[in-house]
């Protein structure tokens, strides 16, 4: 008969197949119950304060020895995940506020929180929001409603105080149908299986089903965008000395995100944070799309703006290379800038005339070095060309130009002259070279252990909280994780979000 011909008989198998295995699926969901369960877990616990305890005497590991009031900082991480038979949803959350879980660490203060997730799964870290309900009080984390698949996880890196390590970790909260508790890892011997009996034979039935219709169908392979991407065109501005960084993230995320523009205009820390408060008031939808990147936290004056800790950046004296001095001590630097040293003579140098090159009052660089270095605003200016007085009575010549890149470029032009910049823009330059302070280089690899006082934390600022859905939102998120992080390293700056730059950037 022409209905025996091969492909029939496989066409009618397949359809019997998949309806046994059909009837069976509803067969052992009506019989077996399965629940939705969250485990959780502390996978480490350890301190890093100068004066915390662990079960033996005198067991110091000291990474806060300058800040008393972290003396007892330890650091827990919490691994949260789906290890139940179901998917969990935003709305399996059962509880009245907005987020779903509450993480109690008993007896010590939570300082500042690091979230982490598998390869694959970067889509979680957009719940992890202010706006979603991503906060800590006290002892207390709360964390958003977090959707996680069967097998997902996330972790979160917490630094605390207070508190000896070992301390009571709980976790609760309320889920439809499911419960939230402690669990363990699992070993290779210890490993429970991931099917029944009943369960593995379905599966072998499915799996016949799908390979034989995979044989007859064509498999479609829809490319969709990166999670968390989003569309429209944002604006960032301030720092000229971060401006680097912000470019190729701009670059790499309009790259990874169809239908995003993200223009970068630079002009300074503070012309920025004028800017943004500006467009903030004039909004008539809350947030608008700018984001101001600062060299160190906003002057006082500016309520509104929502601060969000990006990088450390360690910046450094530069001066031409007709002056050989590769050092100069903190009160040298003091006194050059005073005026009180107007000839290299002085300082051990050459019979040449000291140039101030320095930023103009829009500059963050130039008020972390005078804020960190010489604890008192610049002389004024004295000059519009860098190269001679139009002030009889200045002390000292000294002049101010728009950005970090005219004054690299002014410094290695005019013998004698010295300016600021940077970290990595004053690097590899020629007629140039940087200076130590207080016989201490300016490097990222030392930042938090040496005495080098030239450094600041980035921050990037909006007005008020953006959407969660928005432009700003996504690309705050993008600079903090993954590839943007890559970036920031790459440009000689220290990423909050790790665990290094989250002690460093912590302490302010």
């Amino acid at each position: 008969m022409e209905w025996l011909s091969a492909e029939n008989v496989v066409a009618v198998l397949t359809a019997v197949l998949g309806i046994l295995a059909s009837a069976a699926v509803l067969y052992y969901e009506r019989r077996v119950p399965r629940r939705k369960r969250i485990g959780y877990r502390v996978q480490l616990d350890t301190p890093i304060g100068s004066d915390v305890r662990a079960g033996r005497p005198n067991f110091r590991l000291g990474l806060f020895n300058e800040a008393p009031e972290m003396s007892d900082a330890t650091l827990v991480l919490l691994r949260i995940e789906n290890d139940g038979s179901q998917s969990i949803a935003g709305d399996d959350y059962t509880g009245r506020e907005i987020h779903g879980l509450t993480a109690e660490f008993v007896g010590r203060t939570v300082r500042a929180i690091a979230v982490t997730q598998p390869p694959g799964a970067e889509h979680l870290m957009d719940h992890f929001t202010p706006a979603a309900g991503m906060r800590h009080s006290g002892s207390t984390i709360h964390i958003p409603r977090v959707p996680l698949n069967r097998g997902h996880h996330f972790k979160l890196l917490v630094l605390l105080t207070g508190g000896p390590i070992g301390c009571e970790v709980k976790v609760t909260g309320g889920i439809r149908d499911g419960d939230v508790m402690p669990n363990r890892s699992t070993t290779p011997d210890d490993k429970a299986p991931l099917f029944s009996r009943a369960a593995r034979w379905i599966t072998v039935l499915l799996t016949a089903c799908v390979v034989t219709l995979a044989a007859i169908i064509v498999v479609r392979d829809d490319t969709r965008p990166p999670i968390g991407c989003a569309k429209g065109t944002l604006t960032l501005t301030g720092s000229t000395a971060f401006a680097p960084v912000v470019k190729e993230l701009a670059k790499k995320y309009e790259k990874d995100c169809d239908g995003s523009t993200v223009i970068v205009d630079a002009h300074g820390s503070t012309a920025g944070i004028r800017a943004l408060a500006e467009a903030g008031a004039q909004a008539k939808n809350g947030s608008p799309a700018l984001i101001a990147l600062a060299d160190g936290p906003k002057p006082g004056g500016y309520p509104q703006l929502r601060e969000n800790r990006v990088a450390v950046s360690v910046f450094a004296l530069v001066v031409n290379d007709k002056v050989p001095v590769r050092n100069l001590s903190t009160e040298d630097v003091r006194r050059l800038y005073r005026g009180e040293i107007n000839n290299w003579k002085q300082l051990g140098g050459p019979e040449m005339p000291v140039l101030l090159v320095s930023r103009d009052a829009n500059s963050g660089t130039r008020e972390v070095f005078q804020r960190r270095v010489l604890l008192r605003n610049e002389p004024a200016n004295s000059s519009r060309d860098c190269e001679s007085k139009d002030d009889g009575e200045a002390k000292v010549v000294r002049c101010e130009l728009d950005s970090t890149e005219q004054v690299l470029n002014t410094v290695a032009r005019l013998p004698g002259a010295i300016g600021y910049s940077e970290l990595r823009a004053g690097s590899g330059l020629k007629g140039l070279h940087r200076l130590d302070i207080d016989g201490e280089p300016p490097s990222v690899d030392d930042i938090g252990e040496s005495g080098y006082p030239y450094r600041e934390i980035e921050y990037a600022y909006t007005y008020g909280q953006p959407p969660a859905d928005s432009l700003a939102s996504s690309f705050l998120g993008y600079m903090s994780r993954g590839n943007g992080q890559d970036i920031i390293t790459t440009h000689g700056h220290l990423p909050c979000a790790t665990p290094k730059g989250l002690r460093i950037c912590g302490e302010g």
